[in-house]
């Protein structure tokens, strides 16, 4: 059998090597969140270089694992969060960007419409003052009356020339009259 000392020597170091172990689960755990690595058993178990049983097992070592897991999830539900609301924020901007624009095409929309019925209604309009037997008379009357300017435009350029041409011929007489006039002055005088 084993004495007393043999077995407090035995408890002491086996408290030891627990109270050794837990202190390396603390550092896997600090290691683990600086690193943002995945905070489980296995992964802290792993780490700190101790058996998943050890770690369920210990109720000290089950409270830190415990509550570096759960401080993880928080954490990585806080994250999660706050990068969901950024999205949000963002699709929000967006929709009402999109709502707002959407407003004004509308209204444009009514205005180009109400604009159309105005042009509409001219054009009805003038279809009941000009029927559609009408239209056709009136663009043979129009082309015959550009014809009839045509033709007076040439006739007004015939009589002008036909204007220059006759005081050209006044200018002469006019000249002509007075160099007999000056003949028969040169005449009479002694």
């Amino acid at each position: 059998m084993t004495s007393a000392p043999d077995q407090t020597a035995a408890a002491t170091a086996a408290r030891r090597q627990t109270q050794d172990k837990l202190v390396r689960v603390e550092k896997a755990i600090g290691q683990l969140r600086r690193a943002r690595g995945r905070l489980a058993v296995r992964a802290i178990a792993q780490r700190a270089g101790v058996s998943a049983t050890f770690l369920y097992e210990n109720t000290d070592a089950r409270s830190l694992v415990q509550a570096a897991v759960t401080d993880s999830k928080s954490r990585h539900d806080r994250v999660a969060q706050d990068e969901h609301e950024r999205i949000e924020a963002s699709w929000r901007e967006r929709a009402l960007n999109a709502e707002e624009e959407l407003t004004r095409t509308q209204k444009e929309i009514v205005a180009q419409r109400q604009r159309i019925g105005e042009l509409m209604g001219q054009l009805r309009d003038f279809e009941q003052m000009v029927p559609g037997e009408s239209v056709q008379q009136l663009a043979t009357e129009n082309t015959t009356l550009k014809r009839r300017v045509h033709q007076l435009a040439q006739e007004h350029r015939a009589l002008q020339e036909r204007l220059e041409g006759a005081r050209s011929n006044l200018r002469f007489a006019d000249k002509r009259i007075a160099d007999l006039e000056a003949q028969i002055v040169e005449r009479d005088q002694p």
